[in-house]
């Protein structure tokens, strides 16, 4: 079969295109023909050695793929071979075929396409997971939430909605602000001149929740922008600026800083993120989110859309094609 493989950490463009052996199929596995693989930030990091995991090399990245059961491990019963899955896997997704336990496994609504279910993962369960567990965001809250245009920050817009908050999206240019307005935020602004917006807007109180995957000097930023009782959500580092708090700030104004490591989460709190999980199809399946697929590559243009990620040129999710 044909995968993506990183040979050794490395610049992007050193990953290959190559014929690779099948995976073997575990006891409690299933072999899923894929056919769709969702890109994440991460990923990009993942090959260059830039990111909290860092598996034996050679591997093949990738964490999250929709596609079709086509064989069963010998103690999997709740599956038969033809479902349509969703599925997470720390690694391995950049592949034709791929083997994954049951315990990571989803099955997809009829009338959900397998791009849809790839873009649910990753994105929307890291957003739901850090607005409704770590950011406890309630109804009638003001939630900002930056880099409002990539695929997290589109969920977060979409599930802050649903969750009944006053959403305000930041994005860099007038193209991005549109696509988060057009995704169900309440006000769309851009980076400039960010504090004193945020307090016009707040008019003077603060916000409550804010979603941040970008950290850098925005952080700082946004940091002395919050309310009191307020929740900052330390999303990730888009900008490649690990953020320094003055933590007087959160000492006067009575904020929380609050770590959301979704991966984490999944590992550690099982049953209740797939609780969350069946919460983001049901929302699905009820018209209430809808996730926002931008563009479909084959899968020898990894490093292309990889590149392209990480340069935070995405709008909304990117899906590759085996």
């Amino acid at each position: 079969m044909k995968a993506i493989v990183c040979n050794n950490f490395g610049p992007i463009r050193d990953i290959q295109y190559k014929e690779v052996d099948e995976p073997s199929l575990s006891e409690d596995g299933v072999l899923i023909k894929v056919s769709s693989v969702g890109v994440n930030f991460p990923d990009g990091l993942l090959v260059q050695g830039k990111y909290q995991l860092k598996p034996e090399t050679p591997f093949i990245p990738g964490m999250e793929v929709a596609g079709e059961v086509i064989s069963l491990g010998s103690k999997v019963s709740d599956f038969v071979v033809g479902d349509r899955i969703a599925a997470l896997s720390q690694l391995n997704g950049y592949a034709e075929k791929i083997v994954v336990k049951t315990s990571s496994t989803f099955k997809i609504p009829k009338n959900m396409s397998y791009d849809d279910a790839c873009a649910l993962l990753c994105a929307y369960g890291t957003s739901h997971y850090a607005l409704k567990q770590r950011g406890q965001l309630k109804k009638g809250e003001t939630l900002v939430v930056l880099g409002a245009s990539g695929s997290t920050g589109i969920a977060a817009i979409q599930i802050g909605k649903i969750m009944g908050a006053k959403v305000i999206a930041v994005a860099s240019n007038s193209e991005k602000q549109k696509i988060a307005k057009k995704n169900g935020a309440d006000l769309s602004i851009g980076y400039e001149n960010l504090k004193e917006k945020l307090k016009e807007i707040s008019n003077g109180k603060g916000i409550d929740v804010i979603f941040d995957p970008v950290g850098g000097d925005t952080f700082d930023t946004v940091a002395r922008t919050m309310a009191r009782k307020g929740r900052l959500l330390v999303i990730g580092f888009a900008s490649g600026t690990i953020p320094k708090l003055a933590v007087n700030l959160a000492l006067v104004k009575e904020f929380s800083v609050v770590g959301v490591f979704w991966g984490a989460f999944t590992r550690a709190e099982t049953d209740e993120y797939k609780r969350n999980m069946v919460e983001l199809f049901d929302w699905y399946q009820g018209g209430l989110l809808k996730p926002l697929v931008e563009e479909r590559y084959p899968l020898s243009e990894a490093a292309k859309v990889l590149e392209k990620i990480l340069a935070r040129g995405a709008k909304g999710k990117i899906i590759l094609k085996p």
